[in-house]
């Protein structure tokens, strides 16, 4: 399925270069304009400063962890999509992401379509 997305800014809050990697290839295709942080606070930073559509959060960062960050961001954005995607694949860990604000969860390794259809439930 094609996805136009050339007027949406996607932040990929992530520490890992190769992670980050993955997801601005995975979304090329669908023309977003992509933001990366490597922190929780830089994420939330952006998010002040930027008009961001969506942000892809990853939960293990330094100084503020994705949840942290997600509870901050949401304050002042509620109705920001943030979509937890982290290695933490246990039940738990998606009722964490869940209950800190985020609107939806998805777990790595990333299958790309798994990723492209949950953003296009929060991608208007």
């Amino acid at each position: 399925m094609l996805r136009n997305w050339e007027n949406k800014v996607v932040v990929i809050a992530e520490d890992e270069q190769i992670n980050y990697l993955f997801l601005k290839a995975v979304l090329k295709p669908t023309k977003a304009q992509v933001i990366w942080t490597k922190t929780g606070r830089e994420t939330i930073d952006i998010c002040n400063t930027e008009k961001v559509d969506m942000v892809l959060m990853d939960i293990k960062m330094p100084d503020l962890n994705g949840l942290e960050a997600t509870i901050e961001i949401k304050k002042d954005y509620p109705n920001l999509p943030i979509i937890a995607q982290t290695a933490y694949a246990m039940e738990e860990d998606e009722a964490a992401s869940i209950e800190a604000g985020c609107d939806d969860y998805i777990s790595k390794p990333i299958r790309p379509e798994n990723l492209l259809t949950i953003m296009s439930k929060h991608l208007s």
